[in-house]
């Protein structure tokens, strides 16, 4: 207890030193280092891949090449030179939906199956 006391003063004693210009600068925020660390947040943002991104880049492809969603997938990943095992992480609980609609449209799975997509 006594060696708690002793820091707290001490610790009282050395910050009390400081003049308060000196304080307020040390606590003082610098804007420029935190506008680099969001610059740098968005460089991350934009180079991995999320899934709410993979699903809306799935969503373009199926638009626009008028192809189901499995195909999507597998275009997508042909184009990006990415291992389709890969992409089960970022599959999204809607876009397995999705793919799950396609599997048994295509018959690739039964309607009324409680199977599950290897995802």
């Amino acid at each position: 207890m006594e060696n708690a006391l002793s820091m707290k003063k001490e610790t009282n004693q050395s910050t009390s030193n400081y003049s308060p210009n000196t304080l307020e600068s040390l606590l003082e925020i610098n804007w420029n280092c935190m506008e680099q660390n969001k610059e740098i947040e968005k460089v991350i943002e934009n180079k991995f891949l999320t899934p709410s991104k993979f699903a809306l880049e799935i969503e373009k492809i199926v638009a626009s090449e008028k192809i189901n969603y499995i195909d999507a997938i597998v275009h997508y990943c042909e184009i990006n030179e990415v291992e389709i095992d890969s992409i089960t992480k970022i599959i999204s609980k809607p876009l397995k939906e999705k793919l799950k609609w396609d599997a048994t449209r295509l018959n690739f799975m039964k309607k009324t199956s409680r199977a599950k997509l290897p995802l």
